[in-house]
């Protein structure tokens, strides 16, 4: 008898859709009045004014219909979709050069004796990958080199797991500015990235603290006593596998560091130009200086009609990345020819979730054809009446940890739910920056232990780690971050 398996996002994504017109047969169609928002600019329902649709101006959702929505969907969501592939083929172009691993290398090279000091160190530059750019598939990398230096050191292979795995989750945990998760969920709601940026910078600083002091204490119980550790019957087994396994030594050159530089830069551009400063903090530097430039003779054309940073969306970091590919591919001396095909690759490689994102988007061109938005939107107006704003918010993110199990894909549970969830957070006036945090937290939390995670399961292989052995370890961690940061939301809430 064949074991049953999970379909894949794209199948369960496509099935909602079906299932979502079936129901525009039954729930009946509404519609809200609305009006614009003066920050976002984006047409929001304005509470109270739900009426349904007469029976002539029902739209019940046909096969037609079902079979378009994804196609529609990607229609609608494009500049996403070319965001994430311009994505990919920057990381797959950074990637190609070795920096980063010869920086990591560097690293551990550097800390040869004091390797308790890695662990403070490393989980929190991966936490940085986490949190600019959702550095998840990337670290599969990192293990073959990390996990022989901390058992030749006295640790275990756990601790190496711990170190880049939980390293890099509680950087996606508390993604600032990582398009995966919070620049698509921000863009579906209609709202700048860099709005709730504080509240996800306390979430990353509080939660790696704690996430660096649990690594810590088991990884200092390990070395003083390595039977205490998980697996310790597997001590020379494993001894044996990883210590006479040869590594990559990748030499940090000066073309390496001026890849890293770059690199880092452009997320740095990425801030700056999403923060909606003079907007929201009455900072126009920037303005002042695309109008300084502008009247300079000559210069002012020659450079174009600059929007200023504050003003950047989806357009103009898409830009951005994909100028800083063809830098860091000149500094690098890729060659043309090369530099392409990298970059195609890279693309390729995330033209899974760009896909997904079109389907995604499906269902609420479904949900929105049929009048289905606005009635379920009345609906939780209703529930949210008597409902604080508090309990709202802690709501969202219980609700987020169950669906981001069920949809591991950040960005496909990004475009399914926001649409849905960003409105409710006005009825029951929260900031929609609140609802979105919630959303990449829970999905953060699951995503450190979740079987459905490709990366937590491939690093247990190569670490030759049970995944009984690493949910042992972690589930206390997982309860106690999830704990913190409901209190955190909720204190945000109240503020």
């Amino acid at each position: 008898m064949k074991k049953m398996k999970m379909p894949t996002a794209y199948t369960l994504l496509f099935l909602i859709i079906i299932v979502i017109a079936a129901l525009t047969w039954i729930v009946p169609g509404g519609q809200y009045d609305t009006k614009v928002d003066k920050v976002s600019q984006q047409e929001i329902p304005v509470s109270g004014t739900y009426h349904q649709l007469s029976a002539a101006k029902q739209t019940p959702q046909g096969i037609w219909e079902v079979v378009n929505a994804p196609i529609n969907g990607f229609f609608d969501a494009k500049d996403i979709a070319l965001f994430v592939l311009v994505i990919g083929g920057f990381l797959g172009v950074v990637m190609k050069t070795g920096a980063i691993d010869a920086g990591i290398t560097r690293v551990i090279r550097k800390l040869k004796g004091r390797e308790q000091w890695l662990i403070p160190i490393l989980m929190t530059l991966f936490a940085i990958g986490g949190t600019t750019y959702g550095m998840a598939e990337e670290t599969i990398a990192f293990y073959p080199i990390l996990i022989p230096v901390l058992i030749a050191a006295g640790y275990d292979a756990l601790t190496a797991v711990s170190i880049i795995a939980l390293g890099a989750g509680i950087g996606c945990l508390g993604s600032t500015v990582n398009p995966f998760a919070t620049g698509i969920a921000s863009g579906f709601a209609g709202v700048s990235i860099g709005d709730g940026m504080g509240l996800r910078l306390v979430i990353l600083i509080v939660t790696l603290i704690v996430t660096i002091m649990f690594v810590m204490r088991y990884a200092k119980k390990v070395k003083d006593d390595p039977s205490k550790s998980l697996i310790a019957n597997m001590k020379e087994e494993n001894e044996q596998h990883f210590l006479t396994q040869k590594t990559e030594d990748l030499e940090f050159t000066g073309r390496r560091k001026a890849v890293l530089s770059v690199f880092g830069l452009t997320f740095v551009i990425m801030i700056l130009g999403v923060v909606p400063w003079a907007a929201k903090f009455n900072i126009t530097i920037f303005e002042d200086l695309v109008t300084a430039l502008g009247k300079i003779p000559f210069i002012g054309k020659l450079l174009g009609g600059m929007i200023p940073l504050g003003d950047w969306w989806f357009g103009e970091l898409t830009m951005l990345f994909l100028v800083s590919s063809i830098i860091i591919a000149f500094i690098y001396r890729m060659g043309e020819e090369n530099f392409t095909s990298t970059f195609i690759n890279g693309a390729r490689d995330l033209l899974g979730v760009a896909i997904i994102i079109g389907i995604s988007r499906g269902i609420t061109v479904v949900m929105n054809a049929g009048g289905m938005t606005a009635t379920v939107l009345h609906w939780g107006e209703g529930a949210l009446s008597n409902m604080g704003s508090v309990l709202f918010t802690d709501l969202s993110f219980l609700f987020y940890m169950p669906l981001s199990f069920l949809v591991p894909s950040t960005s496909g549970l990004a475009t399914l739910s926001m649409p849905i969830m960003a409105p409710l957070a006005d009825f029951a006036h929260v900031g929609r920056d609140i609802v979105i945090t919630a959303y990449q937290s829970a999905s953060g939390v699951i995503n450190l232990l979740t079987p459905t995670s490709a990366v937590i399961m491939g690093a247990l292989a190569i670490a030759r780690i049970p995944y009984s052995t690493y949910l042992k370890h972690v589930w206390k961690l997982v309860v106690m971050l999830s704990v913190i940061v409901m209190v955190i939301l909720s204190v945000a809430t109240i503020m």
